[in-house]
């Protein structure tokens, strides 16, 4: 520490020795200046003359004058140091104090060494380590090497163990707390040491640990309970510490579990002692694998496989060994009877040699059989592979047949609805209408998870505008919405995506139906979010929600997650798995996210595309026109089921059109000529009687007429290829059942667009 003085402080001792050696010099100067005034007054036999001899006594005066003048400055000197002194001692005992007060509010122990490692300071946490263990703490003077060896022998230190994470070391002490000590040198050589208290961490890494074991333990287990093998493992005490179900199951005597119990006390005496040199050998540190005949509990004889396997801990010391045992008896028994039969067939080759060439017969015999079989298995093959195609088929043909009547029902129910029989027969009518759309939802999602099964569907990927799509579809499901006393928003999209149109439509339908279904009231959103080169399509509504734990399991078959207190659901559980397959089909990540009591948002990704020139087809491609009315347009129906062509008939009629049926080419020839007569539109069923299609019939009436007519093919055939096939005819392609509302869209675009109605 600097003096303001500049001087270097002096100590006790080094100041009384200064002063002394100051008083020493002042008296010898005294005695010099004595002597010499008493010389010049008394004279001698050589006297100088009175001249010379005031000239010296001056000279002396002088010298004892600037002696006397240092030696008061000394004294000064002397002064300002005593004043430095005590100034550095005020600061040395502020700083002092200021440093005790510092290591005092450090929360962790504090020990200060010198240069020689000897304790010159500690705080009082560290000092209540000992006091809490009933020992004096260490004091002053104490050397670190005492320190540690008083801590260790007193038994304050339970556990020492080295730090993996840093240069410290771990104590464990006799309260049961953890400490870790951290030693930093000082400038001066001494050394500081902390200790901190590291309980509640060594806590929380022994709560993660035991975790992580009993979650290791659980799959261990949930593995283990799952192999047709014994497993356990045994301690170096010969206790069981570990078995699995089969161990338990074969070794459980009289219903108790082996856990916990000595191989003497779960094997029987004789097989105990027959097991004992191998588990000595494992308990050695040697791997063995061995085979012992057994008897079990119920008396049955079985041949056991054991492998004992030596288990090291970290200081390579045995703390027990695994178990593995296997059943061979089937396999002994194998080897028995392939003995035996080697040993048969020894004998029969010695007693057949002679019959060398009835053997060649007889081996022949054999090839001819083996040839035979694998015929037979070609044979079995084609079959599969037959079987498997007429799966294909019958799975259209169970569709076409399954959607037909109920066409016709939906076409009558429509027509009923849009006429006045009072309230009463309105409520009935749609009743009906209301059971015939479960049928319809109920069978259409079993016959189009069937057809995504049997790999019957394939996307048609191409670019389009998502505009049409998402005005048809908010369109349809919001009078929907509002029948269910909900609100439906829709924010429209212009973007262009690539993917199936109808495909995705349906994923963005399922969801529309669930949303509706579920939200007891409130609204629903359709709409679009772009993200970088993908599109987010997405439904949010404001249901009960979905618990997290049911997320995934929604989008399995037959799955349904029923809120508390709901009514129950008329649905099979199988819109959101067809919604997964044909986003599987389709490449496009499905998302839903859901907070209970507040609703839900289910998304599925699309990404961006680019629109190509192309004639507009399908549905979902539809550019919404005003519905300026279909009165008076002249529309042919032709279906070979008669109940579709009345319904259909009565419905178009409804809507004030002029319609011909007919069930055939055939038919609608008897009634008009289809080369002259007016009409407007065509609505052609694709399956017909005796192998005709609707698009034959079509081809026919359009290839005699100057100007041919607009077409529209409806069918129950989902596949791509019809698909693709009605799109290159250009006509425009509606999948059975055909909903009216759809249904009269359509045929207003059409209309409006060729001119004619």
């Amino acid at each position: 520490m600097s003096i303001p003085n500049h001087a270097e402080p002096l100590s006790d001792a080094r100041r009384d020795d200064r002063i002394a050696a100051l008083e020493a010099e002042n008296e010898r100067l005294r005695k010099i200046r004595d002597a010499l005034i008493e010389r010049v007054e008394s004279g001698s036999a050589h006297k100088p003359e009175p001249y010379a001899a005031f000239e010296h006594s001056v000279v002396l005066a002088e010298q004892v004058r600037e002696r006397t003048d240092a030696l008061n400055q000394a004294m000064e000197e002397l002064k300002g140091s005593n004043k430095a002194l005590n100034r550095a001692r005020e600061e040395a005992e502020t700083t002092r104090q200021r440093l005790s007060d510092a290591i005092e509010s450090i929360a962790d122990g504090f020990v200060l060494f010198d240069h020689q490692h000897r304790l010159i300071q500690s705080n009082s946490r560290f000092r209540s380590y000992w006091r809490q263990a009933g020992l004096a703490p260490p004091v002053a003077g104490t050397s670190i090497v005492d320190v540690k060896a008083q801590a260790l022998t007193s038994g304050l230190i339970q556990e020492e163990h080295s730090h993996p994470d840093s240069e410290g070391v771990v104590f464990l002490l006799a309260n049961d707390r953890w400490v870790q000590m951290t030693e930093r040198p000082t400038r001066e050589g001494g050394l500081v040491v902390l200790y901190s208290d590291i309980t509640d961490v060594k806590n929380s890494e022994m709560a993660r640990r035991i975790k992580a074991l009993e979650e290791s333990e659980r799959w261990i287990r949930v593995v283990t309970e799952h192999v047709p093998a014994l497993i356990a493992y045994v301690g170096a005490d010969m206790t069981v510490q570990f078995c699995n179900k089969v161990y338990e199951s074969w070794y459980g005597r009289n219903g108790e579990s082996p856990l916990g119990k000595r191989l003497d006390e779960v094997h029987a005496p004789d097989l105990y002692q027959r097991l004992l040199p191998q588990v000595r050998q494992a308990l050695d540190g040697k791997s063995i694998t061995f085979e012992f005949e057994e008897t079990g509990e119920q008396g049955d004889v079985r041949y056991m496989l054991r492998s004992y396997v030596p288990n090291h801990d970290a200081d390579n010391v045995i703390t027990g060994f695994f178990v593995l045992i296997r059943d061979i008896t089937d396999r002994r028994k194998t080897a028995l009877a392939l003995e035996q039969a080697y040993d048969h067939l020894e004998r029969r080759v010695k007693e057949r040699t002679a019959a060398l060439t009835g053997l060649n017969n007889q081996l022949r015999q054999e090839i001819d059989e083996r040839a035979a079989v694998e015929a037979r298995l070609r044979d079995a093959k084609l079959e599969a592979e037959r079987a498997n195609l007429s799966k294909t088929k019958f799975l259209a043909a169970v569709s076409h047949d399954l959607l037909q009547p109920l066409n016709a029902a939906r076409l009558f129910t429509s027509a009923l609805l849009e006429q006045s029989f009072g309230p009463k027969a309105e409520s009935l009518v749609r009743s009906v209408s209301t059971s015939l759309d479960d049928v319809e939802n109920l069978l259409g999602t079993l016959v189009d998870i069937s057809k995504l099964d049997a790999g019957v569907i394939k996307p048609d990927v191409t670019a389009f505008d998502l505009r049409d799509l998402l005005n048809n579809i908010a369109r349809e499901f919001r009078q929907m919405a509002v029948a269910e006393g909900l609100e439906l928003d829709f924010v429209p999209s212009s973007a262009v995506v690539e993917s199936d149109s109808q495909l995705l439509a349906r994923i963005l339908r399922n969801f529309l139906t669930n949303a509706i279904r579920y939200t007891g009231s409130g609204r629903i959103l359709l709409g679009c979010r772009r993200r970088g080169d993908h599109v987010l399509l997405q439904v949010w509504d404001t249901g009960p929600g979905i618990p997290e734990d049911k997320l995934t399991e929604i989008f399995q078959e037959f799955k349904r997650i029923r809120p508390s207190g709901s009514q129950a659901d008329k649905g099979l559980g199988l819109g959101l798995a067809i919604v997964d397959k044909i986003s599987r089909m389709l490449g496009h990540e499905v998302r839903v996210s859901s907070v209970e009591g507040r609703g839900s948002v289910f998304s599925v990704r699309v990404p961006l595309g680019r629109l190509l020139p192309r004639r507009p087809s399908g549905d979902d491609s539809l550019i919404a026109v005003p519905d300026t009315g279909l009165g008076g347009a002249r529309i042919w129906v032709i279906d070979n089921d008669h109940a579709i062509c009345e319904g259909m008939q009565t419905l178009l009629e409804n809507w004030d059109c002029q319609v011909i049926t007919a069930v055939s080419l055939v038919d609608l020839e008897r009634q008009l000529d289809p080369a002259t007569s007016p009409v407007d539109l065509i609505l052609a069923d694709y399956h017909l009687d005796n192998e005709e299609t609707g698009v034959d019939v079509v081809a026919s009436i359009n290839g005699r007429r100057a100007r041919p007519a607009p077409v529209v093919m409806i069918t129950a055939n989902y596949t791509n290829e019809l698909k693709q096939h009605i799109r290159g005819l250009g006509h425009l392609l509606m999948n059975k059942p055909v909903k009216p509302l759809k249904l009269r869209s359509t045929l207003n675009h059409l209309i409006s667009a060729s001119g004619t109605g």
